[in-house]
């Protein structure tokens, strides 16, 4: 059963907590959508629907990402996903849970391309700085050249 609670004008209330601490409503006006199960919200003939979304339908790449999101009812989201290795996109409504293994993957990938831009800068500043030790050896440097 969805969490929250439905208003006697057949609205359906959610409240979300913030990162900031402070606690908002969401108002779902069509309480008919909002608070169907989840079961019914995600397309039954998508095979999609079980899968993780980080991994491509066409081609098993682990690099969709998704190029839009939104809350799609109490407990599910509408998302488009995107595959930059053959081009496949599609759009679908996934459970909370989905898209929270799905965020998680994203954090990890993000993760992982920030430690290879650090190991890169390092690389990169390592080789500037033994070139820069080479030219003051050299004596290739001049006060003119700062």
């Amino acid at each position: 059963m969805p969490q929250g609670t439905p208003t006697p004008e057949g609205h359906y209330v959610k409240r979300v907590v913030l990162p900031s601490g402070k606690t908002i409503e969401v108002v779902y006006a069509d309480s008919d959508t909002a608070v169907r199960p989840v079961e019914q919200a995600v397309p039954t003939t998508d095979r999609t629907v079980h899968r993780e979304l980080h991994i491509c339908r066409e081609c098993e790449s682990e690099l969709v990402y998704p190029t839009e999101w939104e809350e799609a009812g109490p407990e599910c989201w509408r998302v488009a996903l995107r595959c930059p290795n053959c081009e496949w996109d599609a759009t679908g409504v996934f459970p909370q849970e989905l898209v929270d293994a799905f965020d998680e993957k994203l954090d990890d990938g993000t993760e992982q391309v920030v430690n290879d831009l650090k190991r890169l800068m390092h690389a990169n500043m390592s080789e500037e700085i033994d070139r820069f030790a080479a030219a003051l050896d050299a004596g290739a440097l001049l006060p003119e050249d700062f």
